[in-house]
């Protein structure tokens, strides 16, 4: 067991995360940053460390694993403590106005102020149905890296954002990509359909598979399509289902703080929780207005940290300044 000690401890180490921390650093505070996951990115890193990201400032294109390792390395001149593949547990407040933070790891962290950015919290995938003893056996429900996947026959199970990205993501590395989707109508955005739609993908809708197969390991999934009479037999040597998650921001409910629909954090406009000396931003939180992006998360956890900051010191100004002022001037010419 070690007892951590910092100015600032932010909860959750995905991208917004780690531009906190390093807004930590141009405010001179120490920081410390937990996350459940073993590795640092959210559900950037969990879910699609290979597929492009548009909407981020100053990046046409970006992988997402390459974002990621961005905002590590800026974040890095902060010197943050990463406690990662654990979880922030009991929250206990002193007569001082600090907080000591307990975590699933046996640590207790003791800061001044916290900063959550824990996005949807702990994510667990929804269950396929059939099939589950093939779990990592052909079964999966994450693609991190498409090269296992070269020259196999894949299946992917789902109907959203993620089912269509992974299957445009593994067209060009599969044998054969083929998408089952218990709708006709696809949840994914309209422009990834239409692209799905016009690649060699194999779209199967109305549709569900029931049984999966193989002698040791998975070699065929069994399709049932609605109004069809018989089943049919899909060669399949990997199946990835994307059928959601089951979020849980799990022990912080118990914090004390104002949640919205049981799962969100409300928060004003400093990004002050209804707890005092507790922010919260990216998708954790709740407001009238709020947009769910990466970009706009990066907004308000530079707010949230400025705002944690003059909690810190009342006699701080608010405004940090402009990264550039401290920059040399450009020679004359």
């Amino acid at each position: 067991m070690t007892d951590y000690r910092f100015d600032l401890l932010i909860v959750g180490a995905g991208p917004v995360g780690l531009y906190g921390a390093y807004y930590a650093g141009v405010r001179g505070l120490s920081v410390g940053v937990i996350d459940s996951l073993s590795e640092l990115g959210g559900q950037v890193s969990a879910l699609y460390p290979e597929k492009l990201i548009f909407d981020v400032a100053g990046y046409p294109r970006i992988k997402g694993r390459d974002l990621v390792t961005a905002l590590a390395e800026q974040a890095a001149q902060a010197d943050p403590v990463y406690l990662l593949g654990q979880e922030a547990q009991e929250l206990t407040e002193h007569a001082d106005g600090t907080f000591t933070i307990s975590t699933s790891g046996g640590d207790t962290v003791t800061c001044g102020a916290i900063v959550l950015s824990a996005g949807i919290g702990t994510f667990t995938p929804r269950k396929l149905p059939a099939g589950e003893d093939f779990l990592g056996r052909g079964l999966e429900y994450f693609v991190p890296d498409p090269a296992p996947y070269a020259g196999r026959n894949v299946v992917i199970v789902g109907g959203g954002d993620s089912a269509l990205d992974w299957a445009l993501m593994l067209e060009e590395y599969a044998k054969s990509v083929t998408v089952v989707h218990r709708r006709k109508i696809f949840r994914a955005h309209a422009a990834t359909v239409a692209q799905v739609e016009a690649s060699s993908v194999r779209l199967v809708t109305d549709a569900e598979v029931v049984v999966l197969d193989g002698d040791g390991s998975l070699q065929h999934a069994h399709v049932q399509t609605k109004g069809v009479d018989g089943v049919e037999v899909v060669d399949c040597e990997n199946l990835v289902a994307a059928l959601g998650f089951l979020a849980n921001i799990g022990p912080l409910r118990e914090w004390g703080l104002e949640l919205h629909d049981n799962r969100h954090i409300v928060v004003d406009s400093a990004m002050r929780t209804t707890r005092a000396g507790v922010y919260a931003a990216g998708d954790i939180t709740e407001y009238d207005g709020k947009v769910r992006l990466i970009s706009v998360g990066f907004g308000e956890i530079a707010t949230a940290v400025n705002n944690a900051a003059v909690h810190l010191d009342p006699e701080a100004q608010l405004f940090p300044g402009h990264s550039t002022d401290e920059q040399p001037a450009p020679a004359a010419v």
